[in-house]
């Protein structure tokens, strides 16, 4: 049976970071709130805990997961190298909602669907996300909903979809504006926009003084 706590009472939330801390360090899913939609989560290392969230979402290894950290430099780890663009980027976007596709380490041992080298990364702007992350480190995370479902912007939108599938309901209140996450690709010679969501082409461009490719 799932358990929910109500983030919003400060006992209910300390037990629910730490009761949410223990399923993920067990291989299980948690559902958080991040600044974007609600987010179901495992463990990034843990290709058992990821293929359940697949699973849960009813989604293959084709739609790999991101990855979400709890500060920048937590960053240095995941990635072969830091270009200068991700950085900037990072700087002025993070903590917040902009999604960096980066190559990742080759020496990591995970399996996050097909990334072909690849990882996404994001710093959320959301303190229930950040202390969770903080705590049990970098986690894979997707939107809290079926695939083809809409994303949740409540945790209760989250359990009518994914039920017993999660052990762990972090309850945030309602994400008041519920947007996906942009994404910018970094793996090749040109910026490239690979989802228009919450930060616009043009204040991704701004920043990196060049402009970005967009989604046709």
């Amino acid at each position: 049976m799932s358990a929910v706590y109500d983030c919003s009472l400060p006992e209910a939330r300390t037990d629910g970071l730490a009761a949410a801390a223990n399923a993920v360090r067990s291989s299980r899913l948690v559902v958080m709130p991040t600044d974007t939609v609600y987010g179901i989560g495992a463990d990034a290392f843990d290709a058992g805990a990821v293929r359940a969230l697949l699973h849960a979402k009813n989604r293959g290894p084709d739609m790999p997961v991101g990855v979400l950290v709890g500060s920048w430099s937590t960053v240095d780890g995941l990635v072969l190298g830091m270009p200068p663009q991700a950085r900037s980027l990072m700087e002025a976007f993070w903590p917040g909602d902009l999604s960096l596709v980066l190559p990742h380490a080759p020496s990591l041992q995970w399996d996050l669907g097909t990334t072909r080298g690849t990882v996404m990364l994001r710093m959320p702007l959301h303190p229930v996300a950040l202390e969770l992350l903080r705590e049990v480190g970098p986690m894979a995370v997707s939107s809290a909903n079926v695939s083809g479902q809409p994303p949740a912007s409540t945790a209760q939108e989250a359990q009518d979809q994914l039920g017993t599938s999660v052990d762990v309901y972090l309850d945030g209140g309602p994400i008041e504006d519920a947007r996906p996450s942009s994404i910018v690709d970094l793996t090749g010679s040109e910026p490239k926009l690979l989802r228009a969501g919450a930060v616009s082409a043009e204040a991704i461009s701004e920043v990196l003084g060049v402009p970005v490719t967009t989604p046709s």
